[in-house]
């Protein structure tokens, strides 16, 4: 499979910061992601954190929550130190995703990513969701906003159309895979209430819970 990764470019990591805000329905699945959290938790991971955006709505709706974001992009990694500078109960860790996450960061009652899992080898997403279910405290909930594969090559090109790229804009990092396939693993893993709880075309909202 494809190992190419360009979100170690500075630029790379740019265009994305400005183009996000226009994807389509993006914020339908940040919105759903936020409701099927569970009420008070009291220490969150947010995988491939960027520039602390996901964390950073986490923390406005849950304030106070301690939160730790992992990323390998200097670019991102900077910007998300200086959003929450000053901030009390926030750590940004460089890591990379291909690698197993670090025994050290403890345990969560949320697991969170969006739109960074993707850029890992099939494989490693696998073990990577099981790394999560081990990091997680019983009853805690993983939720990965994600951008899964389409069921057709014609289905890829209309998502393509819909978010104003054409095919030589896609991005080489992506190493797109199916929902079902994923939620299946999740299923085999231990999660349970295992489902896809969102999704618009390329985009999906999958989530799984560890038992009590």
């Amino acid at each position: 499979m494809n190992a190419v990764n360009r979100w170690v470019e500075p630029d790379w990591a740019k265009r994305y910061l400005s183009e996000r805000d226009g994807i389509p329905h993006r914020m339908e699945g940040f919105a759903v992601m936020m409701e099927v959290l569970p009420p008070s938790p009291r220490r969150v991971l947010d995988l491939g954190t960027g520039d602390g955006y996901t964390l950073g709505l986490l923390r406005g709706v849950y304030p106070g929550v301690e939160g730790v974001g992992l990323d390998f992009s200097a670019e991102m990694l900077g910007r998300a130190r200086e959003r929450f500078e000053g901030e009390d109960g926030v750590e940004i860790v460089e890591h990379n995703l291909d690698d197993d996450l670090p025994a050290r960061l403890g345990r969560f009652d949320v697991v969170v990513s969006s739109f960074a899992i993707h850029h890992c080898v099939h494989e490693r997403k696998r073990s990577l969701y099981a790394e999560v279910f081990g990091l997680l405290e019983p009853g805690g909930t993983f939720a990965n906003l994600e951008h899964v594969d389409s069921a057709t090559p014609e289905l890829h090109r209309e998502f393509l159309t819909a978010i104003n790229y054409t095919p030589e804009q896609d991005d080489p990092s992506n190493k797109l895979l199916d929902v079902e396939t994923q939620l299946e693993w999740l299923r085999a893993i231990g999660f349970e209430n295992v489902d896809c709880h969102w999704k618009w075309r390329e985009l999906a909202l999958l989530c799984g819970v560890k038992p009590r």
